[in-house]
């Protein structure tokens, strides 16, 4: 079983005195993570999507899904991830608002995980796997790209099933941007 992130941003990051795109930003935040102890095994192709719940409101966002090796647990992954959004300008802000930078730990060797840490003094939650990945193309269709193979660890359907169960209205619109590495 694997470790499946995925990345997505739909605003400049400021990283070290520049501003880039996400599709840079996504490069940056590899390194990063790499230089952490993260190896990145695969990586899915870019893909563009409309912003939620209004696409008028705030710029298209770009995602993509990596395949990582850690020796990190996941709470010590997400920690990283959280750092990370962080160094790219990532702020405590409303869901669904626009942001530089989004990491989410998808799956960690299909373990299925409900840890509230709101009382801890980490105050991190993490639930795995992610509790909308199935609910969302823009995570399902990279995913699939380099995880053919993987199914759901609690209704064990694999990932063919749950995007043939998307709706088209919310698939049409997704656009393959192209390599992210």
């Amino acid at each position: 079983m694997a470790v499946y992130v995925a990345l997505g941003a739909n605003q400049p990051a400021h990283y070290k005195g520049e501003t880039v795109a996400p599709a840079q930003t996504f490069l940056l935040a590899i390194g990063c993570l790499q230089r952490s102890g993260v190896n990145v095994i695969s990586a899915s192709n870019l893909w563009q999507s409309p912003a939620w719940p209004d696409p008028h409101t705030q710029p298209p966002y770009v995602n993509a899904v990596v395949e990582i090796e850690s020796a990190l647990d996941p709470l010590a992954l997400l920690h990283l991830l959280k750092q990370t959004e962080a160094a790219f300008g990532r702020t405590a802000s409303a869901r669904n608002a626009p942001r530089p930078l989004d990491l989410d730990i998808l799956d960690y060797h299909g373990q299925v995980i409900n840890y509230d840490g709101r009382t801890k003094s980490q105050g991190e939650t993490l639930t795995l796997p992610h509790p909308r990945m199935l609910e969302r193309p823009f995570v399902l269709m990279p995913l699939a790209e380099i995880a053919p193979h993987w199914a759901d660890p609690i209704k064990k359907r694999a990932i063919t099933d749950w995007t043939a169960r998307l709706a088209l209205k919310d698939v049409a619109p997704l656009k393959r941007l192209g390599a992210l590495l």
